[in-house]
């Protein structure tokens, strides 16, 4: 360390007197010099040991630590006196060398000679200690010290700041000034570069002022580390002014000032740094052109990378691992790939684990999946083993590499507990929908940071995996790491499921609100997707009002919530205000607005719609968007246009868009067209009940059972099989479950009963049950029996007993409700004075306590 080498010479000097030929070549740090000094030495007659203590002195400080060591040895082999001076100059060059080994054969010779007293010699053994990272060795050697000095101090805080073991430089610091010795430039300069990493601005201002009441400040080291403070911190101006203040710049405080402007996203400002630095005609370090190549692969700037890349070579750092990496991945960035590739082969031999990487990573940016495996697979064969960041990014590489290969190769390395290695294998699991196998990385990992929580909660979000999800939350909250944005926007995905209650949705709500994340982008757009997929959507509007920044899903979950809740107009409103604002739409913008079309039966609006996104936005139909307008002019019984619409397509209709023209034949009475769709649809999925279901009530409703007959026999020897309808309900955070004319609830009896009172109250309304939808050849009296016992209707009796008068019902039905069911629901929340709120198969009935559903009777 430069510091500790200079008081050393200083005293060095003074003790010994050395003999002036030498001790005049000896100080020189030309290796001319030194070459001639050794001459004079190797010929002089009269070597005494203030000769050899000078040189080896001179070899120390130089960092000429083979010529040190071998003059070390020839003055123990010649049994010359040794003294203090002797053995510190040495114990330093084993500090250099990091050779431990070298380092306790001279500390137990200095216990042999007794020396460990001389505090020049205990700095250079806890020096040695603590570049080998031996921090225990090294401590006990400073705690045996009767006399101890700051650069003593110092050697021991700077081998615990270079080892990122922030406590113990910060407590030291503090020791050291309360026993009596001030600090210095370096001690200073180590205790901010670890307030630095820790980003704890507060405290590195309070050091700031000690350090200007020292006069310290002006130094370099001092002032570099200042500047990083505040850099790291985000307080750039601070750290501005501090740069236009200092008198003498080194490079190293040019590169710092370079790099933080980049680190806190002022690109532009970084390189008007580096500018700024040319024309002071400051010679650039290899740092620099580190820094200032990351920055152009950041910025994309291909033709700046290129003029850096010639410097490189002119400066004669072409050889320098990092600027190499640096401008591999900058060209990779800027999608010049052949210039990448070029420049790694030419690194041949010296290309290590991180070029490699920075390769693979390339390849990946830009759509060279197969690439990446090839040289991924080539890295393995030439013997270089890939680290953790080399299988995170090549996990990305799905579907061409097998999570499971990777998987195999992570174990044999000993990686897959690590946190960013088992993170990028649970993530590449969930994305091909294995959660189980996800959930195996993740109990593995043994440090888990956020990210890994946040993956693993989105795997079972995915997959609607209510309660595992909520578990992992549960016990996320239980540890020291603290949920983030992502976490809540995961665990408010996992409650927008069918089966998650609305009351665990408010909870996470509450929850985010506590934390102060709620305003946070992503968690406000995860709200507003939950609450308007619970049936809230008052709630989701509150949420998208209060946002003080909206994305394109902030916009889209909008227009989707409005649309499937039946409120055309304020989606086609959300719509208009994106065109006011100029907010860039996207194919989902318009899928959103041609369900609001649909569901209200605005075939015009819809048409206008379909213009502008082909005209204006310049956005081209997808198969999302045709099925779209095949779905509003079915059901608005323009079957013609629906069938023109599938001619027009450049690919065949899939089996959904045939399936919602079969819907519209059933109800507008098409048989014909309702047949041809059928079979399309069971050409292409055999097994798909719905298209069997919606032609066999379609021959039921015109009454030709025989050919329903055929219909059902060939579901049975097809073995195909019908879905049942389902009805959920929450009560007190609770899920029930009913089946049409189901019998297995504990209190099936009340809730017959109430369906008969309910029943006696809608006759006296007028009400007459329409047994058309009964598509079963039984008589009437049968028919009105198993209406009323349609699943939604058990599932509203129960809750109409089982939760406060007055209070609103929400009920998700997994297939359509039939069109006496929303009769009856009308007047059930008609005359029971409640809002009830029914999401179906196509979208959301919002039943006002005046008798009038939200769908207008249209859906």
């Amino acid at each position: 360390m430069r510091f500790a080498t200079t008081i050393r010479r200083r005293q060095s000097l003074e003790k010994f007197k050395p003999n002036h030929r030498i001790h005049g070549f000896g100080v020189s740090s030309s290796s001319r010099l030194y070459s001639s000094a050794r001459n004079v030495f190797d010929k002089s007659p009269d070597r005494d040991r203030e000769s050899y203590t000078s040189l080896l002195f001179g070899f120390s400080r130089d960092g000429r630590t083979q010529e040190a060591t071998r003059l070390f040895l020839n003055i123990h082999r010649l049994g010359m006196e040794m003294d203090c001076s002797i053995f510190s100059s040495v114990i330093k060059v084993s500090a250099t060398l990091c050779d431990e080994l070298f380092g306790r054969e001279l500390h137990c010779q200095c216990v042999k000679f007794g020396f460990l007293d001389d505090v020049s010699v205990g700095t250079s053994l806890v020096d040695t200690y603590m570049k080998g990272s031996n921090f225990k060795d090294g401590r006990s050697v400073f705690d045996e010290m009767k006399e101890r000095n700051v650069v003593t101090w110092t050697t021991l805080i700077s081998g615990y700041a270079r080892n990122l073991m922030n406590e113990e430089v910060l407590t030291l610091f503090m020791r050291m000034q309360n026993e009596g010795t001030q600090p210095n430039s370096f001690t200073f300069a180590a205790a901010l570069g670890v307030l630095a990493e820790e980003g704890v601005g507060g405290r590195g201002v309070q050091v700031h002022t000690v350090v200007v009441k020292s006069g310290l400040d002006k130094t370099i080291p001092v002032s570099n580390s200042l500047i990083n403070l505040y850099l790291k911190c985000g307080n750039v101006r601070k750290a501005r002014s501090l740069f236009d203040k200092t008198d003498v710049k080194s490079v190293v405080t040019w590169n710092s000032m370079i790099s933080g402007y980049a680190a806190n996203g002022l690109d532009l400002e970084a390189l008007g740094m580096f500018y700024s630095m040319r024309l002071n005609h400051v010679r650039l370090s290899e740092s620099s052109f580190a820094s200032i190549i990351k920055l152009c692969a950041n910025l994309k700037e291909l033709r700046f990378t290129e003029q850096l890349h010639c410097s490189v070579v002119k400066y004669g750092f072409v050889f320098d691992q990092n600027i190499r990496t640096a401008l591999m991945v900058a060209y990779s960035k800027c999608m010049a790939m052949f210039d990448a590739l070029r420049l790694f082969k030419e690194t041949g031999s010296l290309g290590n684990v991180v070029s490699w990487t920075a390769m693979i990573s390339g390849f990946l940016q830009n759509d060279g999946k197969e690439e990446a495996v090839n040289l991924f697979s080539e890295m393995k064969r030439k013997g270089v083993k890939p680290n953790e960041f080399t299988y995170s990014v090549i996990l990305t590489a799905l579907p061409v590499i097998s999570p499971s290969e990777v998987h195999a190769q992570v174990v044999k390395t000993n990686f897959e507990r690590s946190s960013t290695v088992g993170t990028a294998l649970l993530d590449a699991y969930v994305k091909l929908g294995q959660v189980d196998a996800a959930a195996v990385v993740f109990s593995g990992i043994n440090d888990k940071d956020i990210v890994a929580w946040s993956a693993m909660l989105a795997g079972y979000a995915q997959i609607g995996e209510t309660e595992a999800a909520i578990k992992v939350f549960s016990e996320l909250t239980k540890g020291r790491v603290k949920p983030n944005e992502f976490t809540f926007s995961s665990i408010l995905n996992v409650c927008a499921a069918t089966t998650a209650s609305m009351g665990q949705g408010k909870q996470f709500h509450g929850f985010a609100i506590k934390s102060r994340l709620d305003s946070s982008l992503c968690v406000s757009s995860a709200l507003l997707t939950m609450y308007a997929k619970k049936g809230n959507i008052e709630s989701a509007e509150e949420v998208f009002k209060r946002q003080k920044e909206r994305d394109l899903v902030s916009w889209n979950s909008m227009i989707s919530g409005y649309a499937q809740h039946g409120q055309a107009m304020k989606a086609l409103d959300v719509f208009k205000e994106m065109k006011k604002r100029k907010v860039k739409m996207d194919s989902v913008t318009f899928i959103g607005v041609f369900a609001a079309c649909t569901h209200a039966g605005l075939v015009e609006e819809g048409e206008k719609y379909f213009d502008i996104m082909v005209r204006d936005c310049k956005i081209a139909p997808t198969k999302e968007h045709n099925s779209c307008m095949v779905d509003l002019y079915s059901r608005a019984g323009q079957l013609e246009k629906a069938m023109k619409v599938i001619d027009n397509m450049p690919n065949p209709a899939g089996s959904t868009i045939w399936r919602t023209i079969l819907a519209a034949c059933r109800v507008h009475k098409k048989t014909e067209l309702g047949r041809l769709a059928a079979e399309k649809i069971i050409a292409m999925k055999p097994e798909d009940s719905a298209a069997y279901v919606l032609l066999s009530n379609m021959y039921a409703e015109s009454g030709d059972w025989q050919e329903r007959a055929k219909v059902r026999k060939l579901m049975n020897e097809r073995n195909v099989k019908k879905e049942p309808g389902y009805s959920w309900i929450e009560v007190k955070n609770k899920t029930y479950a009913f089946l049409a004319g189901d019998r297995s609830h504990p209190l099936k009896d009340l809730i017959y009963m109430k369906l008969e009172d309910l029943s006696t109250r809608l006759k006296d309304l007028g009400y007459e049950p329409d047994t058309s939808y009964v598509l079963q050849d039984i008589d009437d009296e049968h028919k009105e029996a198993v209406l009323a016992q349609h699943s939604e209707r058990l599932a509203i009796a129960f809750g109409l007993i089982a939760t406060p008068k007055g209070s609103p019902l929400l009920i998700i039905k997994n297939l359509r409700v039939c069109g006496d069911c929303h009769v009856v629901i009308k007047l059930i929340a008609k005359i029971e004075e409640r809002e009830i709120v029914v999401r179906d198969s196509n979208r959301f009935h919002h039943f006002s306590s005046d008798g009038v559903c939200s769908c207008g009777d249209f859906w």
